[in-house]
């Protein structure tokens, strides 16, 4: 990667950083471009309103250029977890129906579906088989009654990149709507929502999308926002929204609420303008160096990653085929917990993540080989 891109993530100069699973450092970038929207309403309240929607619209169009989509089918919420539940709670459900998704997924993409049993619907899981899903066992499970498939684009806890292309068609033939948690891969493997079929994703904007916590990416197809209902309504889910400012408003309580005819009915109040911009700056970045070549960098490092573990002793988890391989790299050692390992790594400033009883490293765009090698010769 460009030496430049490198200067932007200061955390360089007193860490190797290999977290970006977890949340990722900011670069100065992203800083400036949340000050910049801070100093503005510090300096003039709301007067450049129009040019921070203006801002707003552009960060929507860079993220429809960055997974294929357009402006208009993007929406941004607080977190993956609100994204989930939007679709979890806006669909017509009746007793019987099911959502499929697998035992490797991160609570977020679990739980509000869980949370649908008092309605009568059921969540099934295709089995982990010592940290990989099998695609034929998610689509063994979908039948007459499935509304939902929702799996994750990478798996957190073994980095197993999934086969949404296959699993997508299928949904796309049978009717059944498919919706993609891409938290641990948008931003660092290449995406199409097109080319794999999905009608709906989430992804918080504090891991590999390298942006600030608190706002997260929101895709929806036309085809699945007519079968989605706002399960929150505020001023700005409908049209006409400045007619909170007219002086003859009269709320017609015997019409139902006109939403908004793009994503931006699921964006009911205030957004997160700072959190906005920054996710702006990261989004040029990302679009500057080009997703491809982000991915191919990763993938090479995580390779080199996979072959020195394998020479130390370590067992990898992450399945590491040419279609199933990502940007996490899951490990254990028989010797070493994964606790000791990251403790071990941290008091040489070398940053990785503990989780399920893996040391999981997660290298992006701006890491190195040498970093690479320098983790190798630091771990037990």
């Amino acid at each position: 990667m460009n030496d430049d891109i490198r200067k932007l993530f200061p955390i360089t100069e007193r860490y190797t950083y290999l977290d970006h699973a977890s949340v990722a450092p900011v670069s100065t970038d992203v800083i400036d471009g949340m000050n910049w929207f801070l100093r503005d309403v510090q300096s003039g309240g709301p007067v450049n309103f129009p040019q921070w929607m203006k801002r707003m619209h552009e960060v929507k169009e860079m993220v429809g250029r960055l997974i294929n989509g357009r402006a208009a089918q993007i929406a941004f919420v607080a977190s993956t977890s609100e994204g989930v539940s939007i679709i979890a709670n806006g669909i017509a459900w009746k007793p019987g129906d099911n959502v499929v998704s697998c035992a490797d997924e991160f609570p977020a993409n679990i739980y509000p579906w869980m949370n649908l049993a008092g309605r009568g619907v059921k969540l099934k899981l295709a089995p982990s088989h010592h940290g990989r899903v099998l695609t034929e066992e998610i689509l063994d499970l979908i039948d007459e009654r499935t509304r939902v498939v929702a799996l994750s684009f990478v798996q957190y806890a073994t980095g197993q990149r999934m086969d949404i292309a296959t699993i997508g068609k299928y949904c796309r033939e049978r009717g059944v709507l498919f919706f993609v948690d891409a938290i641990q891969g948008l931003g660092v493997l290449h995406l199409d929502v097109e080319a794999n079929f999905i009608d709906s994703l989430t992804a918080n904007s504090h891991k590999f999308l390298l942006g600030p916590g608190g706002v997260a990416v929101f895709y929806i197809s036309e085809q699945m926002m007519a079968q989605i209902e706002p399960s929150v309504a505020g001023w700005l889910s409908v049209e006409n929204a400045a007619e909170a400012f007219s002086p003859n408003l009269t709320y017609k309580l015997d019409q139902p609420l006109h939403w908004r005819s793009s994503a931006a009915r699921y964006e009911p109040g205030n957004p997160n303008l700072a959190g906005i911009f920054g996710l702006g700056a990261a989004l040029e970045t990302i679009l500057e160096v080009g997703i491809d070549q982000i991915e191919a960098h990763v993938l090479k490092l995580t390779d080199r990653l996979c072959e020195g573990l394998l020479q130390k002793g370590y067992d990898i988890v992450s399945p590491r085929s040419q279609k199933e391989k990502s940007a996490i790299v899951c490990c254990t050692h028989p010797d070493h917990s994964s606790t000791e390992i990251r403790e071990k790594l941290l008091a040489g400033n070398i940053v990785i993540a503990d989780r399920c009883g893996r040391a999981r490293i997660a290298p992006h765009l701006y890491n190195t080989e040498e970093e690479i090698d320098r983790i190798l010769a630091m771990l037990p």
